[in-house]
């Protein structure tokens, strides 16, 4: 069901007239997968990193075949299994027939240390794990089943699949851990389901489309926004190893769809290879803001305003820039279908749907700071509300910088200094001050070489005084998780 946003316009917004928009389509995940390849068995559904296309019969059959192996080796529903390997046709094979099987995936970012992947199969406890590295297997213990991704174990029954309901786990997601110990969230069949079906109404979704997919397959934005939607939508989906701004321009005129983190946008920009999305449909930015010039920039390039989105691992996607309307850079657009947002106290964001987790992987603690009385959850984030009610992130309340007594946030400040033609990426920080509580601190990454007088001046002309950043550093690159988010607390 469609409903009304609590803070003004409705998410129907991104309904088209006369769609169907049931969120839950199928049930589950496979349910909605299985009734699209049966449908239409010879479509083409996924180009691997080789160049061979993988049909949905093909899908299907290979699929089946992975869930009742696992099956046969001794997993059963709800057992967790680690999936950790670069992108390919047989990682998605093994990811979908896991999902088959009833089984909950977890998936590990490949760049992970020992230390790392021990600490949350110690927390995930898995009893089975899908690599391309036997090593990083032999970290998860000595009773988890280690395979590679072709899952080349011993056939076994194949009844009692597809069985999984709505409310039953599908993926457990660890959060990216930018600060503090990482949390998984078990996102059930129907957050995943719910959160792919609505952005799939939002931005038109159709069989034909084609998605450029470089984003990994271990973070929600690759897997539960670019697989899944494409899997649910009917859709297909050119799978690639990582981002080349080079590969995607050679590819894109084979595609219609483009999912991308502001620093892969900005990489294109700089290497001149931004013009090649012309012809595509659609490009998405999410995953950590969007600053107004370079979607300026992009739009310059290709003749369209990135679409941007609001999303997190705990919720799917919340919030979307219209695809059929005027598209604000600089904000996250309009709640979607089935999602309530709600600005509370200090202007932090809370949202309910069914895309939202009920609570975090063995973590009650974590859970009654994340939901409010009357079940919100608090994403952490500040926002406002502009005049047409697109919700606009002014940053993490963690990030909030308290200088003389005033509060700064960070965004603002970058986004001032960004418009100096020298400043290429900039983070902004509160570092401890005797004098001022706090004080903000600008770390930038900048072409030539800008005097940090010069900067703070060009801040002040568009900034409070308070504002104006009392330290201005120079680096070679910011820090940054596996997404392009910002490791604040590194630069803190």
């Amino acid at each position: 069901m469609v409903r009304q946003d609590e803070t003004g316009p409705a998410a129907g917004v991104h309904v088209p007239p006369g769609a169907d928009a049931d969120l839950l389509p199928g049930g589950s995940l496979p349910g909605s997968w299985t009734a699209r390849w049966a449908a239409r068995p010879a479509w083409p559904q996924l180009r691997d990193v080789d160049g061979r296309w993988l049909s949905s019969l093909e899908l299907e059959e290979r699929s089946r075949r992975v869930a009742a192996r696992l099956r046969g080796a001794g997993l059963a529903p709800g057992d967790r299994v680690v999936v950790s390997a670069a992108a390919s046709a047989a990682l998605v094979v093994a990811h979908v027939g896991a999902l088959r099987a009833g089984l909950v995936v977890v998936p590990v970012n490949a760049a992970y240390t020992r230390t790392e992947v021990a600490a949350l199969a110690a927390d995930a406890c898995p009893r089975a794990a899908v690599v391309d590295d036997p090593e990083r297997g032999r970290w998860l213990g000595e009773d988890v089943v280690v395979v590679d991704p072709a899952v080349d174990l011993p056939d076994g029954p194949e009844d009692g699949l597809d069985a999984a309901g709505p409310d039953d786990a599908a993926v457990l997601i660890y959060t990216s851990g930018t600060t503090g110990r990482p949390k998984g969230a078990p996102l059930t069949h129907a957050n995943l389901l719910a959160g792919a079906a609505a952005v799939g109404l939002a931005w038109r979704w159709a069989p034909e489309d084609r998605l450029l997919l470089t984003l990994p397959l271990f973070h929600v934005h690759g897997l539960g926004v670019g697989l899944h939607g494409t899997l649910t939508a009917g859709a297909s989906a050119v799978l690639r190893p990582g981002f080349d701004a080079a590969d995607v321009a050679a590819r894109a005129g084979d595609a219609t769809l483009f999912f991308g983190v502001p620093a892969i946008y900005q990489r294109l920009v700089a290497s001149g290879h931004a013009p090649a999305l012309r012809g595509l449909r659609l490009c998405v930015s999410g995953s950590a803001p969007l600053p107004p010039s370079l979607a300026a920039a992009v739009a310059a390039a290709t003749g369209e305003v990135p679409l941007e989105r609001y999303g997190m691992t705990e919720t799917m996607m919340l919030t979307s820039n219209p695809y059929a309307g005027e598209r604000r850079p600089g904000t996250v657009g309009l709640p979607l279908p089935g999602v309530d947002v709600r600005l509370a106290g200090d202007g932090e964001i809370q949202v309910r749907g069914p895309n939202v987790i009920a609570g975090y992987w063995r973590r009650p603690d974590a859970d009654a700071d994340a939901f409010t009385a009357d079940g919100w959850f608090r994403t952490g984030d500040l926002g406002e509300h502009d005049d047409a009610g697109y919700l606009r992130i002014a940053g993490r309340s963690k990030d909030l910088i308290i200088t003389g007594g005033f509060n700064v946030h960070p965004r603002e400040v970058e986004e001032a200094l960004l418009t100096h033609p020298s400043v290429r990426e900039v983070a902004v920080v509160g570092r401890p001050s005797e004098a001022w509580g706090e004080e903000v601190t600008a770390v930038v990454v900048a072409e030539g070489a800008p005097a940090a007088e010069a900067l703070r001046a060009h801040a002040a002309e568009r900034l409070a005084p308070y504002k104006v950043p009392k330290r201005v550093e120079f680096a070679d690159a910011l820090p940054r998780n596996a997404l392009g988010k910002v490791l604040r607390h590194e630069l803190r």
